[in-house]
């Protein structure tokens, strides 16, 4: 029995060591990669959450500010631009924050992202020379937008156009002419408007 209990000591001396070094092995691991992974993902997520409700919060304090005073302060209108310059600032906000956040995560995984930059930055370009006319509709209708160049319910004269405008989207403009048709308009291709209702 005393030599039994003796070599039973050494086996459990010999595992123990072992179990412990597995265990410390195991929870470096858990310590580095995974928990730097999820650290960046939960600070995108958060950062996102936070940045969307400040965005829509100012977007609804200007939907609802008296900047215009006077008969051209006209509620839809406000409203439909704060509605659509919310809806730029959340997606591109959005998308700056996950592709930081997944070239984080890849760098993590030991990818080598100067090639990968390289060919996204080939690929925007491919992708940008065949979208030209859609980049182009998006940054005039962001311009008219900022510029407050006509909205929701004004009176306007445009492509030899005479009617009342019903939405005012990023690529489209919708206009109802004086014969009830409903016109779309490619932000893009309007280079002058007439706008009767900010005479005077």
């Amino acid at each position: 029995m005393g030599i039994s209990k003796r070599y039973l000591g050494k086996d459990l001396a010999t595992v123990i060591p072992t179990m412990s070094d597995s265990a410390q092995n195991i929870i470096d691991w858990v310590s580095g990669t995974p928990l730097r992974i999820f650290i960046i993902l939960l600070t995108a997520i958060l950062a996102q959450s936070f940045g969307s409700r400040a965005i829509h919060r100012a977007m609804n304090r200007l939907a609802t500010a008296d900047l215009v005073p006077g008969p051209r302060n006209i509620v839809a209108r406000q409203k439909e631009r704060a509605r659509t310059i919310g809806g730029v600032l959340a997606a591109t906000l959005k998308s700056v924050i996950w592709i930081v956040a997944s070239g984080m995560v890849l760098g993590e995984f030991g990818f080598n992202l100067g090639p990968l930059i390289a060919s996204a930055g080939i690929l925007g370009v491919a992708l940008g020379l065949g979208a030209q006319t859609l980049v182009r509709d998006i940054l005039s209708g962001i311009f008219m937008l900022i510029e407050d160049q006509y909205g929701v319910g004004d009176n306007v004269d445009v492509l030899e156009i005479q009617g009342v405008v019903e939405k005012v989207g990023l690529r489209v403009t919708t206009v109802r002419d004086n014969k009830g048709t409903l016109w779309y308009l490619r932000n893009g291709e309007i280079l002058k408007v007439g706008n009767q209702s900010q005479s005077g």
